[in-house]
């Protein structure tokens, strides 16, 4: 198997979806050294966490099938043999209000589900970014957090001069209310630059990606916790600051 079929088969290999022979035959090379194949076989793991970070799919309401199909008369209402013109008139005006009610909650339920697709086409788009940025040819990874207490974030900086930095963090503290994390360019002698607002989901893990070209004189990435509208000069000691300027 030559370096491009490999290349080709990493993100199957992180996931354990290869045959057995195609799975023998990396670990045989791997096991060789290959700078090359060791940092590929790494990052198609990263990559494979950073999807898995996402928010998770959504399922429409149960009863949104239902609704619809009744909104347009294919499931209809069985009403009994309903005596006496009191009781129909009253079981008429029953009848009424309980469509028009049900109508109501058809068009919020249509609501919910074309505001789900919107979210699902915002992250099939944000997750094709990160697969972008992260095979990028000039992508370098600088990893932190690994076994420091004092520092709760634990995860990857990845850098590249042409599009930006990309943030892959876990372990992240808790938000107050009205606070945000932001991410901050530091530049060898000068102040932190602003890079971006975001926040974690509910088990302290985040992506955030800060696009542009970087300045060469940046040397380090940091994240604050700020107020939600973000501000232009960290007001809080930051609870991560790693050196990219050396990255492999």
């Amino acid at each position: 198997m030559t370096h491009q079929e490999m290349q080709e088969l990493y993100e199957f290999y992180a996931l354990g979806l290869l045959e057995e022979g195609e799975r023998a035959e990396i670990d045989e090379h791997l096991r060789t050294g290959c700078a090359a194949c060791q940092s590929g076989v790494r990052r198609a793991k990263v990559t494979n966490a950073a999807i898995l970070s996402f928010a998770p799919d959504v399922a429409p309401p149960k009863r949104l099938r239902k609704r619809v199909l009744a909104g347009f008369g294919v499931e209809r209402v069985a009403w009994g043999w309903i005596a006496g013109w009191a009781t129909l008139t009253a079981g008429l005006l029953l009848g009424t209000l309980w469509f028009a009610t049900d109508a109501n909650r058809v068009r919020s339920d249509l609501a919910a589900a074309r505001e789900q697709a919107v979210r699902a086409s915002s992250e099939a788009a944000r997750v094709q970014t990160v697969l972008d940025f992260l095979n990028a040819p000039e992508t370098r990874q600088v990893t932190f957090g690994r076994g420091e207490q004092q520092q709760p974030p634990r995860g990857s900086v990845f850098v590249n001069p042409k599009s930006g930095v990309l943030l892959i963090a876990s372990n992240l503290p808790a938000l107050g209310e009205g606070k945000t994390f932001e991410m901050w360019l530091i530049p060898k002698g000068g102040a932190p630059r602003p890079a971006g607002l975001f926040k974690s989901d509910p088990g302290g893990k985040a992506t955030h990606i800060a696009p542009g070209a970087i300045d060469p004189s940046t040397s380090a990435v940091a994240i604050s916790v700020e107020p939600e509208a973000g501000s232009s000069a960290p007001t809080t000691t930051p609870i991560m600051v790693t050196s990219i300027a050396s990255a492999p």
